[in-house]
Order: C-alpha cells, then sequence, then structure tokens
C-alpha cells in the first residue's frame, strides 16, 4: 500500500473542504477528489479570481464550490478541513469554531510530513528559504537521487504520495505559516535548516516570539540521528544579547555555517573567499565564492548553508558544478533582458528590508530600483542607508510609497545622498519611469521591499508581469 492509499483509506467516507484555493490546497482538492474523496473548495473569492479552467477541471471531478460571502456556511457538515498554509488560527475564529465541533483543521504539509515514507529535507528561515531550498535540491539530484521538491517554493507536495518511495528525498521549503501548527512531527525531518531570523512577518503573527517558536518547531522534533544546520552569524542562532540560543533547541546533530568566521562543524567562507567544510577537526576546500555565477554574498552564504546541508550524500564536484551553472531562483536577482544598454532584474521576492539589502549590494554600483507594495509591518528604516548608497533613482509605488519616502526623507544623511525619488500609483507607471530616465550601462531592478497583495495575488504575478512587460519593451 503507497502513503497515498494509506490516508485515502483512513478519511474514505469523509467530507473534505479545503479553505483558500491557492498554490497548495487547489491541487489537493483535485487530489482528494480523483481518490473519490467527497470534496468541497471554499474561498471568498470568485471563479474568476481562483481562475476559470481550474475550477472546470475540479468541477470535472465532482468537487463542490462555496464561494463568496457566505464560502464558510458550509464548515459544519465537514469533517476534515484544510486551511490555506497563510490562514492563521488566531486571525480565524472558524478554525476554533471548527476544532470545538471535533472536526480536524490540518494543511497539506502536515499531513504530507506525517505520510511521507523517505527522507526530508526542510528548510526555513526569514530570507534565503527558496534559493538554499533549490539549491540543496539541485546538488542532491545532481548526484543521483530522485528528489521531490516543494512546499512554500509553490508546490503541493501531498498529491506526490502515490509515487514517492523510501529511497527518494523530500525538500521542502517551510514558511512560519506552515510550521505555526507543525506539532508532533516525530523523528522528522531528517535534515533542519533554519537559515535566519530577523523580525518579519509582524502583520501575521500575535508576536516576535510567536514568529520565532514557529520556525524552532522545525528541529524540536528530530532525534539524535538528525541533522540541523543553523546559522553561526545569526542572533538567534547564537544567543547574542536579549536573543535566543537556537542551538539548545537541538535535538540532533549540529552543523553551522558563516561567511564571517571558521566554525568547527560547517560550511565557511575565509578572508580569501575560500569556501571549506570542517567537521571532526579535519576540513576539505569546496570551491571559492567566484565558482558561484549568481550575484551577492547573500547566495555565498546560501551555498554554505546548502553544504552543511547536504555534506556526505553529495561529492565536492557536484557542489561545485552546481555553482558554475545554476543561474539563480526565479524572482531573486534574475535577469531578464538588456535594452538599450540597460539591464533589467526581477527581484519580486525581495519583500522585506534585509532582502532589499541583499538585493542592492549585489551589483556593487548605483542603480535604478522600482519600490513599493503592500505593508506587512516592517520596519524600513533599517535599509535607508543601503538605498542611499546604492541606488541613484527610486521610484515608489503602491501602498507603502508614501511610507518608504518619509522613512528615507527622515534620513539625516537624505539631502547629500543625491538620489532622485519619484511617486507613481502601480508597479506598471514605475517601470515606464525607470525605461525613460535609464541611460546605457544602467541597472533596472525591481526590488519591492513589500509583498505584492495590493496590486497582485502574489510576488510570483508580479514579478511575473514586471518580466512580460520588460520583455514587450
Amino acid at each position: 500500500m503507497t502513503p497515498a492509499e494509506e490516508y485515502i483509506n483512513s478519511i474514505k467516507g469523509k467530507k473534505v473542504a479545503f479553505v483558500g484555493m491557492g498554490v497548495a490546497n487547489t491541487p489537493c482538492a483535485e487530489f482528494l477528489a480523483k481518490n473519490g474523496i467527497e470534496t468541497y473548495a471554499c474561498d471568498m473569492r470568485d471563479k474568476k479570481y481562483i481562475g476559470e479552467d481550474v475550477c472546470k477541471r475540479l468541477e470535472s471531478l465532482g468537487v463542490h464550490f462555496s464561494l463568496g460571502e457566505h464560502y464558510l456556511d458550509v464548515l459544519p457538515q465537514m469533517d476534515i478541513v484544510f486551511r490555506s498554509h497563510g490562514i492563521l488560527p488566531f486571525q480565524n475564529p472558524w478554525i476554533g469554531e471548527c476544532i470545538k465541533r471535533g472536526q480536524t483543521v490540518t494543511t497539506e504539509m502536515e499531513v504530507f510530513f506525517k505520510y511521507c515514507p523517505s527522507k526530508i529535507f526542510a528548510v526555513t528561515g526569514s530570507n534565503g528559504k527558496t534559493t538554499t531550498t533549490t539549491l540543496i535540491s539541485k546538488m542532491l539530484e545532481a548526484e543521483g537521487y530522485k528528489v521531490f521538491l516543494g512546499g512554500n517554493i509553490g508546490k503541493a507536495l501531498m498529491p506526490c504520495l502515490d509515487e514517492i518511495t523510501k529511497d527518494d528525498i523530500a525538500v521542502v521549503e517551510l514558511s512560519s505559516f506552515q510550521l505555526l501548527t507543525m506539532g508532533n512531527m516525530k523523528n522528522k525531518p531528517d535534515v533542519a535548516v533554519v537559515t535566519n531570523i530577523e523580525c518579519t512577518h509582524q502583520d501575521h503573527h500575535i508576536s516576535l516570539d510567536e514568529y520565532v517558536d514557529a520556525k524552532r518547531n522545525v528541529l524540536i522534533y528530530q532525534n539524535a540521528s538528525q541533522r540541523t544546520v543553523l546559522n553561526a552569524d545569526c542572533d538567534y542562532s547564537i544567543g547574542n544579547s536579549v536573543y535566543h540560543d537556537m542551538r539548545y533547541d537541538v535535538r540532533g546533530q549540529l552543523f553551522e555555517f558563516s561567511i564571517k568566521h571558521p566554525i568547527e562543524n560547517g560550511a565557511y567562507m575565509d578572508e580569501a573567499g575560500n569556501i571549506y567544510y570542517a567537521e571532526n577537526g579535519k576540513k576539505t576546500l569546496v570551491m571559492n565564492k567566484s565558482d558561484i555565477i549568481i550575484p551577492g554574498m547573500h547566495n555565498v552564504e546560501n551555498y554554505c548553508t546548502a553544504i552543511s546541508a547536504v555534506w556526505g550524500m553529495v561529492g565536492v564536484d557536484t557542489i561545485k558544478k552546481i555553482a558554475q551553472t545554476f543561474g539563480g531562483v526565479e524572482h531573486r536577482i534574475e535577469f531578464v533582458r538588456e535594452f538599450d544598454g540597460v539591464r533589467y532584474y526581477n527581484d519580486s521576492i525581495a519583500t522585506s528590508p534585509s532582502r532589499v539589502i541583499s538585493g542592492l549590494k549585489a551589483f556593487g554600483t548605483k542603480i535604478i530600483v522600482l519600490m513599493g507594495g503592500s505593508d506587512k509591518g516592517n520596519d524600513m528604516s533599517e535599509m535607508v542607508p543601503y538605498i542611499l548608497k546604492y541606488v541613484k533613482l527610486l521610484v515608489l509605488n503602491g501602498a507603502t510609497a508614501d511610507k518608504i519616502y518619509d522613512t528615507i526623507v527622515a534620513d539625516p544623511n537624505y539631502k547629500d545622498s543625491g538620489i532622485v525619488i519619484e511617486k507613481v500609483p502601480t508597479m506598471a507607471e514605475a517601470l515606464e519611469v525607470a525605461k525613460l530616465k535609464a541611460q546605457p550601462g544602467d541597472i533596472v531592478s525591481l526590488c519591492p521591499a513589500c509583498p505584492a497583495f495590493d496590486q497582485f495575488k502574489t510576488f510570483e504575478y508580479r514579478g511575473r508581469e514586471f518580466k512580460r512587460l520588460v520583455n514587450e519593451f
């Protein structure tokens, strides 16, 4: 019996509702409906927003729809309710009501972790998750493993339970929203990675402590033989000042990474840019940072993270080959095209100030930046010195344009920086301004510092629209 058959058998005859028809719940609803489970798709948005073709496909499988203002009215009839990962318990009283009625409230990722028969590499953190997850996946694949890549990276893995085996590997990106309710993951994951932790998503979490505790879930259910990878340069990993030392939460074997200093167990970069892996008093030269073709020191850090995660399963030659050939992840300082001597980059994933800082420093010169979007409560002041140092023209747009503008002009170094700032309503208009003002040799980067929800469904939609517009020049 496959894991998929085991799970389907456990819910036979039950009614299942998916609340929030996004990238995870939609394929999972399709998966259950194909296997004969009575399935309901619930969303406050209409079929046009979800996608007419998607809805037709689900309806052809017998999925029932509950959409619009009263989309939750069917929930009392359900046995199992899957919440979208972005729907958090404390913000949605209906979740507590379901639990009081004795219904099971779960998520796609909780089910996958419970039934997955293979090794699981789980990656979380405030920044660098997607690139690190992708690097781990590519390194393992190049070494000959069959890899299932998914999670917060944009692919549901629960539908893969009908094909994944104990000899395969699942590489999973996990957000704090996914980890928040993922308790009691006995002896999972096999490799837990925390790239870094910073103050973010405070518009969705009750407190910073809750956010950090969610991240901690990735490692506190491991056993002594499993592997944990932490950032030796991050305050939350090493307990600097008032920060909690996450090393004390490690249940498995601790490995670290650093781009600032040598470490005893894990990957690090020295002053010459050489990247080593150290363990049990021995160190192995892996490569030099110059072997990494994607720009930015944050990507050197991502490689050190991935090396610490896969060491012992992936050889040095494979790691170096990936570094010399991997061109980067979509929406992460992604080169789009050169037009009239101007290079355009899509960094739509840069939805926080720290990601903006990495994106600005990556080029080592002053550039033109499109910035703005919806507000997730971030303190914008930390990125201002880098904006003043690395940006010559800043085109602000969207709901946070005024907030970012006010934060920049309040800085004492603003007047002497030489930066030019313009404000327009939309990202498309911001791109038009950048195109008109750019000169041959310039770099234009969509580096928004904010989520996309004021103008787009997700940062992916924003990034793809940016690329479409640039490619239509």
